[in-house]
């Protein structure tokens, strides 16, 4: 394999968002650690996603969480670059022909952070408050657990949402605790709320890196820095969604944790306005990730009540 150096380039593509940039370059940093690159031989590509550019509608009424990767994987398809880093909660289950996803760093903090000007937690909030989020998923889950609250869309990116609540749009919102330590602002979190009262979304905190199939270099490169665990634990939370079929336009939940005997995954499916929802569990050895998480899908979508998706 030819290194990368500073007239071949690994050329990273990324989002623009001061998030994005910062997971672009750990992966960066691991890259050059890992096989002793110097800092010239990778490259940061920004490339703007539909998702980023259209910013005053909800998610689910552009075409969902596709509108983060698309540009991003056709820059990887033509090869204008040569991997792609992605936020693991806004990636589709199905990867495009000639595309593999096959690297994860280490997963952070997969919680939710409550953030508020005013507040300590979703308990103090007083009846009737505002609360913003762009999240189908944390929105019912809000809803499902204090209904007396008013929820308002909340789009943006960590420093917009940040100032939406300085602006006084709503008195709380909710961040991924994920995020917030890579951006080494974890302080304006009031507190993270834990799993067993707000189950995060699927591959909350886990950082995916893509590539072309057919790429060997770019497969060794990235091979070195994958982490095995993260792999583990999302195989089996990806195949909970892909068998819900799920997208922006669906509040799910999940997540895996390794424990003494292999695997503990978690789902929830809920209605949008948070008035039903659907919980189960799975226990698996590691090797058997996906099976579980197929199989704890059809169980709950069994569980569902008559006309429970009317809505999708």
């Amino acid at each position: 394999m030819r290194k990368p150096d500073a007239h071949n380039p690994l050329k990273i593509g990324t989002r623009g968002s001061p998030l994005a940039l910062a997971q672009a370059f750990e992966t960066r940093n691991r890259l050059i650690e890992a096989h002793g690159l110097d800092e010239d031989s990778c490259e940061i590509v920004i490339i703007k996603t539909t998702g980023d550019k259209i910013q005053d509608r909800p998610l689910k009424e552009i075409g969902g969480k596709g509108l983060f990767t698309k540009e991003i994987e056709e820059a990887l398809l033509d090869g204008r670059i040569d991997i792609a880093v992605h936020s693991m909660k806004d990636m589709p289950v199905q990867q495009p022909a000639g595309l593999m996803l096959d690297c994860y760093l280490p997963r952070e903090d997969v919680r939710d952070a409550f953030v508020s000007t005013t507040h300590g937690r979703i308990a103090d909030l007083p009846e009737g408050a505002v609360v913003g989020t762009s999240s189908l998923r944390r929105r019912a889950q809000l809803q499902n657990r204090r209904p007396d609250l008013q929820v308002v869309e909340f789009r943006g990116n960590v420093q917009t949402r940040l100032r939406k609540l300085e602006d006084g749009v709503a008195q709380a919102t909710f961040l991924a605790m994920a995020g917030l330590n890579r951006l080494g602002m974890a302080a304006i979190a009031k507190g993270a709320i834990e799993p067993e009262e707000m189950l995060p979304a699927v591959a909350q905190g886990a950082i995916g890196i893509e590539r072309r199939a057919d790429c060997l270099r770019s497969a060794e490169l990235l091979a070195a820095i994958h982490d095995g665990p993260t792999g583990e634990r999302l195989a089996a939370e990806r195949a909970f969604l892909a068998t819900l079929d799920g997208s922006c336009q669906t509040p799910i939940a999940g997540l895996a944790v390794h424990d003494d005997n292999g695997l503990w995954l978690r789902g929830e499916i809920l209605r949008p306005d948070g008035s039903e929802v659907i919980t189960g569990e799975r226990r698996c050895a590691v090797s058997d990730a996906i099976e579980a998480g197929q199989d704890l899908a059809r169980e709950m979508l069994a569980q569902a009540p008559r006309g429970f998706f009317d809505w999708r």
